[in-house]
């Protein structure tokens, strides 16, 4: 059992953060006005994170700043200036999602430990190596893993592990999900996600019910378990919740972890009164234990609209939070006062007026003792105070106070000192050269077309234009990849989440994959780690899902061994054109996951026939997103409405000039996906604007972009 575990609070606000350090908070976790994924919570000021980082630290705390966004390339020159004074100031750890960010500050601000967001969906130990092998300390590993798998990349990294263990679950893999980007412009990947998962939507033209919102998370009855599974920190969410939220969750999950710790696994209850007190302090859509003890469940799901979403706001106690401290006053006269002081191993001393022999009024050692013990807003309160006092002295009231100011002043001083650090003057490390210039490019493009199903890997096999076929992993175990055309390049697109089952399966496939493919289109780190340790000889080329939002990013993942990039989605043609993607994959047609999710619609709103197939979503606007659910991998994927298609941006595709042009195919058909291939060949490979087709289509953010 990990004795060491802390309690791992939200701090939203000012209010929020003393309500959790005097709970029992043994770190806190806090957003400042930048490059944080709560950009709707109030955060902190510059000003007012520096104070929060000394109140926690006189108070024997820690507190750890998100950062967990990703960032484009034009905001990577403002970070050092914006993590510069907190890294100073001796904040104890940096949360973050984007690579490149990571890179930054182990290369720049050395000292800050590096905790990895459940934003960089880390599904197992593979992927906990990558993150380990570039700096990270701890891993918030994905909210999906169970109680075995959270064990399992505790004991082969050897990291810190963080889980989260009360608030509010996302239906889809955090940092996996792009429906709030892709419908309304919102997106999560930045911190403003709008949550269209919490709306209803119809199944398969049933009712309307809120068949992605689940239930909040509350593993209050599961900390022996979590214990045992070695997890070190006990995250609860909520930094945009109340600080009355924040003290009864903190000192409930205080509570029971001690006691867990003193009484053992075999004697730990949780008092039906306490249960009900801590689902009682917010309440939505009821209450799950998670992922811990299942893949997934249609009794972790909400399914009904709540009529009334209720915080309940009480008073709170006084937060009078103290540290004690011990003192030793001696005043003798002809000497100067003298105030000894020491607090948890701390000690200092100060020195004050000259004691004066007494003519009318002598000092009375009681009134001595009120005095000095007034230490009013400062963390400290005297314990003991130790008054070593000659008769017939004087000293003026005013000498008092300020003695007694100047020693706390020391005591604070000497006890924040260990924290303080040196600032690196390294500015120019988060500055790069400028991006691609906005002029015409005279290589064409390589053309590339990702196959979902087997109809459309025939045609594209039969098209001299394509240079290279990725081909979905289960239409790839039964696909004929040597049915290609002279010259043609065949990849195996893996699966977008790489859990133990899966890794499984690819062991033993994994000489078919030497013999058959030329390299692998890889989607998160798990794999990218897998074929390192495995020492792949093929190309390995990433997905738009291993985010590379900036040139620090790309250089990280192309020294991680990945030779071609697919360009991010959700920035705009000015911001692709300042990263340079000349050497990137840009996606032109396609209908765009939206969602990862370990949840299965099927499953929650029917029967899981244990076989791949395909629903379809519709939202209040009749809008009809197809979700596809791989049993094989047990998850689904959920994808856009309508289909990107960027014929119209020729000009400025052109003008980018990535390596490559890739078309990806779902459920067209045959003759549908012919005419998409013949449009986007002849816009993209000749010199002929392309006509309009005749289907709803998006320019995705091409246009756009996200804030």
């Amino acid at each position: 059992m990990n004795q060491l575990t802390e309690i791992l609070a939200p701090a939203g606000s000012k209010e929020s953060l003393a309500a959790a350090v005097n709970a029992g908070a043994d770190a806190v976790y806090v957003g400042g006005n930048s490059f944080g994924a709560r950009a709707y919570a109030e955060n902190f000021t510059e000003e007012e994170l520096l104070s929060a980082i000394d109140y926690v630290h006189l108070h024997g705390r820690k507190i750890y700043l998100t950062v967990n966004t990703l960032l484009k390339e034009g905001e990577m020159p403002l970070l050092y200036d914006y993590l510069a004074p907190f890294y100073e100031r001796g904040l104890d750890a940096v949360i973050v999602q984007d690579v490149g960010v990571m890179d930054f500050v182990r290369d720049v601000f050395t000292e800050l430990p590096i905790h990895v967001s459940t934003q960089a969906t880390v599904t197992g130990a593979w992927g906990a190596e990558f993150f380990k092998e570039r700096g990270a300390s701890r891993i918030i590993p994905a909210r999906e893993l169970s109680l075995e798998e959270i064990r399992k990349i505790k004991d082969a990294s050897g990291l810190e592990i963080e889980c989260f263990v009360h608030g509010a679950l996302c239906y889809g893999y955090s940092g996996q999900c792009l429906l709030s980007s892709l419908i309304g412009g919102r997106s999560g990947n930045r911190g403003q996600c709008a949550q269209p998962c919490r709306l209803p939507y119809s199944a398969a033209g049933g009712k309307y019910r809120d068949i992605m919102s689940l239930k909040d998370l509350c593993a209050i009855d599961l900390i022996p378990d979590l214990l045992d599974a070695g997890v070190d920190s006990f995250k609860i969410e909520g930094r945009m919740k109340q600080p009355d939220y924040v003290y009864t969750a903190v000192r409930l999950y205080r509570k029971y972890l001690d006691l867990c710790r003193e009484a053992g696994k075999e004697n730990y209850r949780v008092l039906k009164s306490d249960r009900e007190a801590l689902q009682g302090i917010y309440r939505r859509r009821g209450y799950t234990d998670g992922y811990f003890k299942r893949h997934n469940g249609r009794e972790m799901i909400s399914f009904q609209r709540p009529e009334e979403m209720t915080e309940r706001q009480e008073p709170l106690p006084e937060m009078n939070l103290k540290e004690k401290i011990n003192g030793k006053l001696i005043l003798s006269k002809g000497e100067h006062a003298k105030l000894y002081i020491e607090s948890g191993g701390v000690s200092v001393s100060a020195s004050g007026g000259e004691v004066q022999e007494s003519i009318r009024s002598p000092l009375d050692e009681g009134r001595v003792r009120k005095q000095m013990k007034k230490t009013g807003n400062t963390e400290f309160a005297f314990d003991c105070l130790e008054i070593l006092m000659q008769d017939d002295i004087f000293l003026p009231m005013q000498a008092l106070n300020e003695l007694r100011r100047e020693g706390i002043l020391k005591l604070t001083e000497a006890k924040l000192a260990p924290h303080r650090r040196e600032i690196p003057d390294r500015r120019e490390a988060g500055r790069a050269e400028g991006g691609v210039k906005d002029r015409l490019l005279d290589r064409k493009p390589e053309l590339s077309v990702l196959a979902s199903e087997e109809r459309q890997l025939e045609m594209v096999f039969e098209d001299r234009r394509v240079d290279t076929v990725y081909i979905e992993s289960e239409l790839a175990l039964k696909a004929m990849a040597e049915r290609r055309q002279a010259g043609q390049k065949c990849f195996l697109a893996m699966p977008y989440v790489f859990r133990e089952s899966a890794v499984r399966m690819y062991e033993k496939l994994y000489r078919w994959i030497l013999d058959v493919f030329d390299g692998v289109l890889a989607r998160n780190w798990e794999t990218c780690q897998w074929l390192k340790e495995k020492e792949y000889p093929g190309e390995i080329r990433g997905d738009y899902n291993l985010y590379a939002y900036n040139r620090r990013s790309q250089s990280v993942l192309k020294d991680a061994g990945i030779a071609r990039l697919t360009v991010p989605v959700e920035l705009n043609y000015r911001e692709l054109s300042e990263l340079g993607v000349r050497s990137g994959s840009l996606i032109v047609y396609g209908r765009q996951p939206v969602m990862i999710s370990a949840g299965c619609i099927k499953k929650s709103t029917g029967v899981c026939g244990r076989k791949d197939g395909e629903t379809v979503l519709t939202d209040r606007k009749r809008n009809e997103f197809i979700v596809k659910n791989h049993c094989s991998y047990c998850y689904n994927v959920m994808y856009n409405c309508r289909p990107l298609l960027l014929h119209a941006c020729r000009e400025e595709v052109k003008r980018l000039g990535p390596a490559e042009v890739r078309i990806d195919f779902l459920n067209e058909t045959q003759e549908e996906a012919e005419r998409i291939l013949g449009l986007c060949g002849n816009c993209f490979l000749g010199d002929a604007a392309a006509d309009t087709p005749d289907i709803p289509y998006t320019n995705g953010h091409f246009k756009r972009g996200v804030k």
